[in-house]
């Protein structure tokens, strides 16, 4: 089931990038000859108008292909007008961009339809106008080997009743249950929660020092989370915000790992690579749809901005590309650009291979 969502959340993701290339495309002016969904060999296609649209087997990416796009592509000279290199390299740049333009809107459109639907958000997270519901203790974060972990404990399970066989907290909330479980060391403590799916589950945890500093814990972080409906026109509003401030924080991250990457110290171990993915988007449909579009419009956005940076085979150095031949005016030579574009592409393909290999370690581990 895992594989099936993750392929259909992959079509979306394609889908929409390619389509802001397409869409640009046209508006412009600029033939389309191909909208493909997948690498070859091709399942199916169909012509309509001028362009082709192919259905292909492999699934992990997607194209369109450009009139004129291609440097060594013959133009003949009545059909300059219509090319790619015919355009000003203002509206080539546009074409290049609006890919990664879609991937944000993608977002929007997601986090937008959540809280037009029910966004599940912490109680002082609430916007003004909301709707505000099935708040309860829930579970929004797991320490790694924590004893929370070990009964099975994870993100979003929501905690009905807990306590020891002498006493429970008088108050189900954050700092009731904190200070509980810091007077109830190496005692056996009983939770009751519930599952997304609505499954009602039981663990028993024992208190550890060391997990927090200066008492004792059982590696959880509890909010006071319920469901947030707004009216469409809050909800889009609040859907440009969160897009916006997922975006600035990813860019924040991917710059700090960019950063390190040059001074020798990038820790690539948390990058998630096809495998990863297809457990994450799993996980995240567990917890509900909310959780999922919200977990698909996350990605969208990481997509957008690994494609704006300017490295060579992404759509961010063929910007750059166009940039520079707009400072220089003249094209660059087809042999640098082309030899520029395989070393990008194979360093990419290098990284997807190391990402790949620490995934299947990681489910061995597991």
């Amino acid at each position: 089931m895992s594989v099936v969502l993750f392929l259909i959340v992959l079509a979306v993701l394609i889908i929409s990038h390619e389509f802001g290339h397409f869409i640009a495309a046209k508006r412009s002016g600029v033939r389309v000859d191909e909208f493909a969904i997948g690498f070859p060999p091709k399942i199916y296609s169909w012509t309509r108008g001028e362009t082709k649209y192919s259905i292909n087997l492999l699934p992990f990416g997607g194209y369109v292909k450009i009139f004129g796009e291609d440097m060594n592509e013959e133009i003949p000279e009545g059909e300059r007008g219509r090319s790619f290199s015919g355009k000003k390299r203002i509206v080539q740049a546009m074409i290049v961009l609006s890919g990664v333009f879609f991937n944000f809107v993608l977002a929007w459109f997601l986090l937008s339809a959540g809280f037009l639907m029910g966004m599940p958000m912490p109680l002082g997270a609430v916007p003004k106008g909301a709707v505000f519901t099935e708040m309860g203790l829930t579970v929004a974060g797991v320490m790694k080997n924590s004893p929370a972990e070990r009964a099975g404990l994870s993100v979003g399970d929501k905690v009905t009743a807990l306590g020891t066989i002498y006493e429970k907290p008088k108050e189900l909330t954050p700092e009731k249950v904190r200070e509980f479980i810091a007077a109830h060391s190496g005692e056996k403590i009983a939770i009751v929660y519930g599952e997304r799916k609505g499954e009602s589950k039981n663990a028993i945890v024992i208190p550890e020092n060391g997990i927090v500093d200066g008492k004792s814990a059982i590696g959880v972080y509890f909010e006071m989370m319920g469901t947030v409906r707004l009216p469409i026109h809050l909800a889009i509003w609040e859907g440009a915000k969160e897009t916006f401030k997922i975006t600035e924080a990813t860019a924040v991250e991917i710059s700090k790992l960019i950063k390190n990457a040059f001074i020798g110290e990038a820790d690539i171990s948390a990058l998630a690579g096809p495998i990863g993915i297809v457990s994450l988007v799993g996980a995240a449909s567990h917890f509900g749809f909310a959780y999922l579009i919200s977990f698909v419009a996350l990605i969208s956005v990481n997509l957008g901005i690994l494609n704006l940076i300017p490295f060579p085979a992404l759509d961010g150095g063929r910007a750059l590309f166009i940039a520079i031949e707009s400072v220089i005016r003249r094209p660059i030579p087809r042999g640098v650009s082309n030899t520029l574009n395989f070393i990008g592409f194979a360093l990419l393909i290098a990284l997807m291979l190391v990402v790949t290999y620490q995934d299947i370690a990681r489910i061995l581990v597991k």
